[in-house]
């Protein structure tokens, strides 16, 4: 059965760390240029859905470079929404 793929969805790698009382940290993601990008702050993280990419999970309100973005950690699997396909 093939996967539906969404455009706006991108899967990326992850460093975090993972508290004794399950609470999980993300500090920084590797995009799909191989760019390694650096959570300067996170500012909300509370379940919700990815109305663009599709999919739901925690969603990690971040600030990477000045910019707010999200990062969603969805059935053990992290994701970003892409800005344009």
């Amino acid at each position: 059965m093939d996967e539906y793929v969404n455009p706006y969805k991108v899967y990326v790698s992850v460093t975090a760390e993972y508290s004794p009382e399950g609470t999980i940290l993300p500090f920084s993601f590797v995009w799909e240029n191989g760019h390694r990008y650096f959570i300067d702050k996170i500012l909300d993280v509370r379940p919700a859905a990815s109305l663009k990419a599709g999919g739901a999970g925690l969603r990690y309100t971040c600030i990477v470079q000045g910019k707010q973005t999200y990062l969603f950690f969805e059935d053990d699997r992290w994701f970003m929404e892409r800005k344009e396909t």
